[in-house]
C-alpha cells in the first residue's frame, strides 16, 4: 500500500482537439476517461478544451490583447499533473497541441527562488487518438516537449487508440472502450499519480 495514497493531488487535462465545444471529440473522451482513472487514485481536477479559448500564438506567458493563456497557465501551475490529449493529424500532434507546447516554452525562463522552473515537481502524461498509425511518434514529440519545459514523466505515461488504416471510425464511435486502451489508461493513472505524490513530497534539487 502506498503510504502517501491519501495525499490530495490536482490535475488538469488540456484537450487539443481542433473542434470547439459542444461538438463531440474523441480527444475529449479519452481525456475524461483518464481523469476518471486518476480519480481512483485520489486526484481531482478538470478538462480544458483549448479550442474554446483564445490562446494566442507566441512564446511568452502573456501575449496580451485578450490572451486566454495566462488563466490556463494559472490552472497548470496550481495542479500537480498535466495531461495533454491530442488527435493525430498528418502523423503529428494537432496544431493546438503544438501551440500549447510553444506557450509552455515560456516556463524555461520562469524560476522559483532556488532557480528551478515552476513546472519542476509536476508530472505529465499524454492521450492520443487517431484513425491511422502514429501514436508512438506523437507521444514521443509531446514527451520531449513536456520534459524540456520541466515536467516529469512516469513509466507508460501515454494512453492511446488508433483505428484501422484507411477507415473512418473515431474512438468516440466505438460501442465500448477496448480492454487494452482501458488497461493502458489505468496504468497511466496509477504511475502518474504515484510519481506526482513522490515529487510533491520531495522537490528536485536547486539548479
Amino acid at each position: 500500500m502506498d503510504p502517501n495514497r491519501n495525499t490530495p493531488l490536482r490535475a488538469v487535462a488540456l484537450v487539443c482537439t481542433l473542434t470547439p465545444s459542444p461538438a463531440p471529440s474523441s480527444s475529449q473522451l479519452l481525456a475524461e476517461q483518464t481523469m476518471a482513472a486518476l480519480a481512483e487514485h485520489g486526484v481531482t481536477g478538470k478538462t480544458v478544451r483549448i479550442a474554446d479559448h483564445d490562446v494566442k500564438p507566441g512564446v511568452r506567458t502573456d501575449m496580451g490583447d485578450g490572451d486566454a493563456w495566462p488563466e490556463i497557465r494559472d490552472t497548470i501551475l496550481a495542479a500537480d499533473i498535466l495531461i495533454l490529449s491530442t488527435p493525430i493529424w498528418l502523423g503529428h500532434p494537432s496544431s493546438i497541441a503544438q501551440r500549447v507546447l510553444e506557450r509552455l516554452d515560456a516556463e524555461i525562463s520562469e524560476s522559483d527562488d532556488e532557480g528551478r522552473m515552476l513546472t519542476y515537481g509536476k508530472a505529465a502524461a499524454v492521450c492520443v487518438v487517431g484513425n491511422e498509425d502514429g501514436a508512438h511518434k506523437v507521444s514521443a514529440d509531446l514527451f520531449q516537449g513536456l520534459n524540456d519545459v520541466g515536467f516529469s514523466l512516469a513509466p507508460n505515461a501515454v494512453t492511446y487508440w488508433v483505428g484501422e488504416a484507411m477507415h473512418g471510425t473515431d474512438y468516440q464511435d466505438l460501442d465500448k472502450t477496448p480492454e487494452k486502451t482501458a488497461a493502458t489508461t489505468a496504468t497511466l493513472a496509477a504511475n502518474t499519480a504515484h510519481l506526482a505524490r513522490r515529487l510533491k513530497g520531495a522537490s528536485y534539487p536547486a539548479s
